[in-house]
């Protein structure tokens, strides 16, 4: 068995997921459903990649037809180069050795203490006992639980069971670890923990990471690349920093912006999304602009983001309806490497 250790993990571009013309069709006595609609998608060995819709999208549809839970109606899955609808049986529960799974609800075993809902699928795959045991202890301190071995899941914070799950995620020693929607059970803290575990897993171990989310913050906390899912299709993809920088498509520009209403006090019109990184927030260019071109700003709405070690703001400013005066402050932004676009009155 593969011990835990320290790897430099360097994003390969070789391809370890790759999803082709994928169709996933339901036959409910309502009538057809298409849950999933000519998907195309490619994830890179060392990836952290997030699979980001709205409920009913079709993307923990999606996440089931990687590993073949779910049946493609059509279409292909490669892991590591080879189509994983053509395999046996037999080669397919090998296959999915090397792909771990870990769900919101976390999926133990209750009567099983944390040890034993870890050597579960060593059991299940053979491993002699010594090496099972040997392996436990070691994710185990993995994930920062040694003292909790004996613990039954009764027992345990929702934090501390889904870092059980996904220790027994890793028992196999796992090329990909597929995560659905495995932080929206727990509280904002809690959540910040596990996704820091997932990055140190990553780092660590060399793992590719799939994400399954609805929540645009989790994508931008842990992620390197997004995919958005419309209705069963594939909106938008590509590096998370790119699409929160200039969004294309709707759908993607609701899961970026705030859904908060405008302030009953904004009223009128001229409303745009800026995007800032640290250079460029150093530089104090909002204040110099202001100042320069004379242009009286209306903040609405402001924060700050995380993504991928990058810090980045955003804010919703109200120009001036004066046309020269909103185009001066707009141009100024611009030469000074700022992303702007006009947004609607319903994002703030």
């Amino acid at each position: 068995m593969r011990r835990v250790t320290n790897i430099d993990n360097k994003t390969s571009q070789q391809p370890i997921i790759e999803i082709k013309d994928l169709v996933k069709t339901f036959h409910p006595k309502s009538g057809e459903v298409k849950a999933l609609d000519g998907i195309n998608l490619t994830v890179n060995q060392g990836d952290i990649y997030g699979i980001i819709g709205m409920s009913g999208a079709g993307k923990s549809t999606l996440v089931r037809c990687i590993n073949l839970l779910e049946k493609p109606s059509s279409g292909h899955v490669f892991i590591d180069g080879q189509d994983i609808s053509t395999l046996t049986e037999k080669e397919l529960r090998t296959t999915r050795y090397s792909v771990g799974m870990i769900f919101q609800q976390f999926n133990l075993l209750m009567q099983r203490t944390a040890e034993k809902n870890i050597l579960f699928p060593l059991e299940i795959a053979g491993v002699d006992k010594e090496t099972a045991k040997k392996r436990t202890a070691e994710l185990l301190e993995l994930v920062s639980l040694p003292d909790k071995a004996k613990a039954y899941p009764t027992q345990l914070s929702g934090g501390q069971m889904q870092r059980i799950a996904i220790a027994r995620a890793l028992a196999n020693n796992p090329k990909i670890l597929l995560c659905d929607e495995a932080t929206s059970a727990l509280d904002p803290s809690t959540t910040r923990s596990i996704l820091n575990l997932l990055k140190e897993i990553n780092r660590k171990l060399g793992i590719t990471i799939v994400i399954i989310t609805h929540e645009m913050s989790v994508v931008e906390e842990i992620c390197s690349h997004v995919a958005i899912i419309d209705e069963s299709k594939i909106a938008e993809v590509g590096r998370v920093e790119d699409i929160f920088r200039n969004p294309k498509t709707e759908i993607a520009k609701r899961m970026i912006y705030s859904e908060r209403e405008l302030s009953p006090v904004a009223m009128g019109k001229n409303f745009y999304r800026i995007v800032f990184d640290e250079k460029s927030s150093s530089e104090s260019v909002m204040a110099k602009m202001i100042m320069e071109t004379k242009s009286m700003v209306n903040i609405i709405h402001a924060d700050m983001k995380n993504i991928d070690g990058v810090t980045y703001g955003q804010m919703v400013i109200q120009l001036p309806e004066d046309g020269l005066s909103a185009s001066r402050a707009i141009n100024y932004l611009r030469a000074h490497q700022i992303t702007v676009e006009e947004v609607g009155s319903n994002v703030g």
